[in-house]
């Protein structure tokens, strides 16, 4: 399979903004409307539970999406695949305003997710192509970019639901998704598959085999998918943790999550600025042991029962450093795979939401009232991705060994 990119001047000056604007659309349409769900649920009459369910039903929609369109991206031009993604997350946000009962909420923001995939599994193939052996700066500059999108989406849902309705908070969703499309029609540049060597021309299942049978890859997607489960952890007990177990005000709160959010970014600057020079492995490595110290400080945090400066001085480098962490495993498993990169990232996305719909489960077995169970949590993933890397030195030393 030969490879022909088609990059113009003004496409690689917004490449990177384009993608990272691309990968915003799930963050804006999880995000924005979450202020407008006690509203929601009286404007549909049902319960407050049920309107939160759609969380979970566009996780879900995302994670099959990913599973279907990855092989796809591997065959088929990624333009045309943003394409129709962006397409369909318009007209599912055109007909949201519209729903009369919570069933076709829910269809539609299933149907929302669902295709929306198709755009997102194609951005860290892109990356990959132009980035190449420097994938992993590649992606820090697109995640550093897109978290403005959840840092600012929860407050301009909230702007909109004071000074019109929550139809107007799916309304300005698709003029995002419109803009989004115009630009992607206008400078994204494709990359497209010539069916030239049909011998490497591999069925659906099979472009999961090659994945799945690499030793060292499924080390990094293990460590992908567990420190994942860290990350959704944060968003699932934070609000608990500082607003309960604390009792900061709303504001304090908004400002101490903007803060990480704050954090996330820098980290991933810095990782942009290293990455060429110390390679993914090196800078994968700096993150986790920083996550070990910072994971264990909060550990000790909460069972000490420290006050909260304490875990907030933890949390920030922690967030931070398993943010590099989830960045560089990502770049090392897609940089393994040329030819089925759409299916790699399939892979990892799946793994990783489905692996994030268990924090709240897993946190709610173990609620006791207090932060301890989030602060154990943590730790406990990252000792687990610690012990997945140190398989891999194992395997490169009996690699050079032998």
């Amino acid at each position: 399979m030969t490879i022909t990119k088609k990059f113009t001047p003004i496409s690689l000056k917004l490449l990177l903004p384009l993608l990272a604007s691309i990968m915003a659309l799930s963050p804006l349409a999880i995000d924005m409307y979450l202020p407008a769900m006690p509203i929601l649920a009286e404007h549909l009459g049902t319960s407050m539970p049920m309107v939160q369910n759609s969380l979970s039903i566009y996780l879900l929609g995302y994670a099959l999406g990913l599973i279907l369109f990855g092989p796809m991206a591997d065959n088929y031009s990624r333009r045309k695949m943003v394409i129709v993604g962006i397409s369909g997350f318009l007209l599912a946000s055109l007909l949201l305003p519209f729903v009369t009962s919570i069933a076709q909420f829910l269809l539609l923001r299933f149907m929302q997710a669902f295709i929306s995939s198709a755009a997102t599994v194609v951005v860290p193939g892109t990356i990959r192509e132009y980035y190449q052996n420097n994938t992993a700066k590649g992606l820090s500059y697109v995640s550093m970019i897109m978290m403005l999108a959840p840092m600012i989406a929860p407050s301009i849902g909230s702007i909109l639901l004071i000074a019109h309705s929550w139809q107007m908070i799916f309304y300005a969703v698709a003029l995002y998704s419109l803009i989004v499309l115009f630009l992607v029609l206008r400078y994204l540049p494709d990359v497209v598959h010539n069916q030239d060597k049909p011998s490497l021309q591999v069925s659906f299942l099979t472009r999961y085999k090659i994945v799945f049978s690499h030793r060292k890859a499924r080390l990094d997607i293990i460590s992908s998918m567990i420190i994942s489960l860290a990350f959704f952890a944060y968003i699932t007990a934070i609000p608990f943790v500082y607003l309960t177990v604390f009792k900061v005000s709303e504001f304090h709160f908004s400002v101490l999550f903007g803060i990480t959010v704050l954090g996330l970014m820098i980290a991933h600057f810095i990782n942009t600025r290293l990455v060429v020079r110390k390679g993914s492995r090196k800078m994968l490595w700096c993150g986790l042991s920083l996550s070990v110290i910072a994971s264990i400080t909060l550990l000790l945090a909460n069972l000490l029962a420290m006050p909260l400066f304490f875990t907030v001085a933890s949390i920030l480098p922690l967030m931070g450093s398993i943010s590099m962490v989830a960045v560089n495993s990502d770049a090392l498993v897609i940089t393994k795979f040329p030819e089925q990169s759409g299916t790699a990232t399939a892979v990892i996305g799946t793994l990783r939401f489905g692996i994030g719909a268990l924090a709240g489960p897993i946190l709610a077995y173990f609620y006791d009232g207090s932060a301890l169970p989030f602060a154990g949590l943590m730790f406990v993933s990252v000792v687990v991705v610690l012990l997945c890397q140190i398989m891999i030195c194992v395997l490169d030393n009996k690699r050079t060994g032998s």
